[in-house]
């Protein structure tokens, strides 16, 4: 008997049912996760296709000084936009409005009205044009009573109060690139015209000191244009830095730079306590000002940035400097012995070679006498006893040929000069190498940044701090964010005396001999003076120093170099005078140091 094939197959029933709640699960899932879980992300979304935001960028936060001095701030500044109406706009009011604008803005009319017709075009807000300076915006203020759609935005641009005041280590600001923006540009809260921190601390802490932007929001239409205003969107400030700088340090570092025999050189002056930077001098210097002029004011730049920072870029031969190395050097080794006398004829000669010294100093030349009268003579001796490798290890010591860490890009490390560096070239080393290393001269190169590192470790019989030029930096609300923390780097262990007893000669340059520039009354100033020189023209002036009020450890250390100066004593030192008695509140009748 044949069977009847059954249509309702209970198994494919069954199998449809399952498939059925499962789609209605899967579409049960989906509702509640638009309406809940996801709610506010298609809301966000939603109301992003019906509104427009006129951006309205934050003040960026300051840089000041310790004491709170701004060295980076803002100014009031405008953008001017244009909201196109929802009907359409006669030809003859776009003429009339792109006249008046373009004369208030200097611009062609022809560009003016380009822009207005763009607007009405695309029907969003139009920015005609940005950075106005308050002394222009006024007309525009009054242009808006007559002209409906137009829109001023107030807004910052930053300002430099002291113009090129400290400007390597402040940085300037420029239009952000098309690679930040692929990489950053996203996630901070930037525009394609956004302007960014292009060096130095601006450049550091760009995400610190952007703020948070505000704006207009507008209701669109479908089409997208402008209904009207639904509200305001308050920015939020940047942080603000607090550095190390001492303002009236920096500022008699920079005048005496600028007043020197060149105006070139570079200054640097720390806390040797800490290595905290008191004060950063790179001369020829740039106004970062006019990297952020304003559009109705706009500055030419100049062909040539001097952005090379001499300060921790530099390199130059230590000179008569280095030769507190080589008494230390034949301190430890036990060949040094102070009261132990020689005569200078004003030359030595070494294989042959004349090596001479710059005065013809005498009889009874002792360790005091020659380091207070920089006696080249005395040190090609006192070198020779060392010998050269001792002097090159005192020189690694101190960390010399090694960057001082700063968190500055471009530091450079300088240049070991010894028999292991030549051992290691495979070529040799000859007498003449050791009497040139004992005073300071052939291929030994250093930067200000490591010669004051190098007199704060003097200053503090052996510590060698890393130089910091951030103290602190506090949010928009001016609570505390960050603090920074002394860091040690090494400590230089000699045997008992050697500081004090180098300490006590460079006392001795400054009170009677070739430092007698620096001394300043009623602070023990210790230093020595160098003349490096200089085969492309006149030979640098060096000096380095350290301070301290009487009876009290040093709380200043500074190295000062002029390049083409010609001479630590005459270039270099009177400029460090001006400093240490700035540091002190010497200049104004108050006490300005710890």
């Amino acid at each position: 008997m044949k069977k009847t094939k059954q249509f309702f197959n209970p198994k494919r029933l069954s199998r449809l049912l399952i498939a059925t709640y499962i789609v209605a699960i899967i579409i049960g899932l989906r509702l509640i996760d638009i309406q809940f879980i996801s709610h506010r992300k298609y809301t966000e979304a939603a109301e992003q296709n019906r509104t427009q935001i006129i951006y309205q960028t934050a003040p960026r936060g300051r840089i000041l000084t310790e004491d709170g001095k701004v060295l980076a701030g803002n100014q009031a500044a405008f953008s001017l936009y244009y909201i196109p109406a929802a009907e359409p706009t006669a030809q003859e009011y776009l003429n009339t409005l792109s006249g008046d604008i373009a004369k208030y803005l200097d611009a062609p009319q022809a560009e003016i009205l380009a822009k207005l017709k763009s607007a009405i075009k695309s029907g969003k807000a139009t920015m005609l044009a940005g950075n106005i300076s308050p002394k222009k915006i006024f007309s525009f203020a009054e242009l808006q009573v007559y002209y409906s759609g137009l829109y001023v935005v107030e807004e910052t641009k930053r300002y430099y109060p002291n113009g090129a005041f400290l400007a390597h280590l402040l940085g300037y600001m420029g239009t952000m690139d098309n690679a930040f923006w692929r990489k950053k540009g996203n996630t901070l809260d930037y525009r394609l015209n956004s302007k960014i921190g292009k060096s130095g601390i601006e450049k550091h802490f760009e995400k610190e000191l952007k703020g948070r932007d505000g704006g207009l929001i507008l209701e669109v239409d479908y089409m997208g244009r402008v209904k009207q205003k639904i509200s305001d969107a308050k920015w939020r400030a940047g942080a603000d830095i607090f550095t190390t700088i001492n303002y009236d340090v920096q500022k008699a570092a920079e005048d005496g730079i600028k007043k020197s025999l060149t105006g070139r050189g570079a200054v640097v002056a720390l806390n040797p306590r800490n290595g905290a930077v008191l004060a950063m001098v790179s001369s020829p210097d740039f106004d970062p000002n006019i990297f952020s002029p304003y559009s109705d004011y706009a500055l030419a730049l100049p062909k040539k940035i001097p952005e090379y920072n001499l300060a921790i870029q530099g390199l130059y031969p230590p000179a008569s400097t280095f030769k507190v190395i080589t008494a230390l050097a034949a301190y430890e080794t036990g060949r040094l012995n102070p009261r132990e006398e020689t005569t200078c004829n004003g030359k030595i000669y070494m294989n042959g070679r004349e090596f001479k010294c710059w005065h013809r100093h005498g009889e009874h030349i002792d360790f005091m006498e020659g380091m207070a009268q920089s006696c080249d003579v005395y040190f090609y001796e006192l070198g020779i006893k060392a010998g050269a490798s001792h002097i090159e290890k005192m020189q690694r010591l101190f960390r010399f040929g090694r960057q001082t860490g700063i968190d500055l890009p471009g530091e450079k490390s300088g240049n070991i000069y010894g028999p292991s560096k030549r051992a290691r070239n495979k070529t040799y080393w000859f007498g003449g190498d050791t009497l040139n290393l004992s005073i300071g001269q052939g291929e030994l190169l250093l930067t200000p940044i490591q010669m004051a590192n190098f007199a704060a470790t003097l200053a503090n019989k052996g510590k060698i701090w890393r130089p910091y030029y951030i103290d602190h930096i506090t949010d928009y609300a001016g609570k505390n964010i960050f603090t920074e923390q002394p860091k040690l780097v090494a400590e230089v262990k000699l045997k008992p005396g050697a500081f004090e007893l180098v300490n006590a000669a460079l006392k001795g340059v400054v009170d009677n001999a070739t430092g007698r520039g620096a001394k300043v009354n009623g602070i023990d100033v210790y230093g020595k003076t160098g003349t490096a020189q200089n085969p492309h023209g006149d030979d640098h002036g060096w000096f380095m120093a350290f301070a301290a009020r009487p009876g009290q450890e040093p709380d200043l250390a500074l190295a000062v170099f002029v390049e083409f100066g010609k001479g630590g004593a005459g270039a270099a030192a009177p400029i460090a005078r001006e400093i240490i008695k700035a540091y002190y509140g010497l200049n104004k009748g108050k006490k300005n140091g710890n």
